[in-house]
């Protein structure tokens, strides 16, 4: 994994003569922050290994970016309170309703690979069975996303209430506390696990350029089961490269609109 992360901070070329699919999509952010629309073509393809430069040169852009840096934890904190204080009833409600449905404890906490590929203890309400590692080499056929990433769906490892709380995101919930604690923004690319990041290509070991979020483009889009996982990436070097405040904004305000239509996962 730091063999790969190294390459991806040095922005190696690609090769233009490279024949892939195409997938555009769209951001909402100019160089000085106007609201514009700007398209970007991004490889689609298996075999796309090689970092993008623009999404290395745009995060080494951003450690230099003071205001935004310090604004963006100074809203970390204060909305994490925010949630804390208007919905610890709602943490209450979910967690009786775990602890009824099925035997283990109410919080799930996993090791996550954040920013520069630092390790951490990402914190989430239990949606699944507490045997559901074990069994999950035995349903490694049944994966229907490409790359390091494992999903399928009606997941038998799922509990009754989980898969309630994952369709309306009420199992992230406890991740404020990892945004308080500093491991994760709001905002930002979802961390990943570490067997996922062992079998990163150099292009997709890009999205740990910056700190790891609760949504980011990905968390909200209505398909997003049905995105590749190099469309995933994609999504996540595009926030890299046009972050600012009010995109982080616009994404807050649209996961708001996921959540609230109970259009998750």
């Amino acid at each position: 994994m730091q063999d790969a992360f190294a390459v991806a901070q040095q922005g190696t070329s690609t090769d233009n003569a490279r024949k892939s699919h195409a997938v555009i999509v769209k951001a909402h952010q100019t160089a000085e922050g106007h609201v514009a629309s700007r398209y970007h073509l991004v490889k689609d393809t298996d075999s796309y290994e090689a970092p993008d430069p623009e999404a290395t040169r745009a995060a080494e852009r951003l450690r230099t970016r003071i205001g935004y840096v310090a604004f963006k934890r100074a809203f970390d904190i204060a909305f994490s309170l925010l949630v804390f204080a208007l919905l610890w009833w709602l943490y209450i409600v979910v967690a009786i309703a775990i602890k009824l449905d099925s035997p283990g404890p109410v919080l799930f906490n996993q090791e996550r690979v954040g920013k520069d590929g630092r390790h951490f203890k990402m914190y989430k309400f239990r949606s699944m069975y507490v045997d559901a590692e074990d069994r999950l080499e035995s349903l490694s056929d049944l994966n229907e996303k490409d790359g390091p990433v494992f999903k399928i769906k009606d997941d038998p490892r799922i509990t009754r209430v989980g898969r309630f709380i994952r369709k309306t995101s009420l199992d992230e919930l406890p991740q404020f506390l990892n945004v308080l604690l500093g491991n994760m923004s709001v905002v930002g690319p979802r961390p990943a696990l570490p067997r996922e990041v062992c079998q990163y290509t150099p292009y997709q070991t890009q999205r740990l350029l910056i700190k790891p979020g609760i949504t980011c483009y990905w968390q909200t889009r209505r398909n997003r089961d049905d995105i590749s996982f190099d469309e995933w990436v994609a999504l996540d070097l595009l926030y890299i490269k046009c972050c600012s405040a009010w995109v982080d904004f616009k994404l807050i305000i649209q996961t708001v609109g996921v959540v609230l239509t109970a259009q998750g996962n």
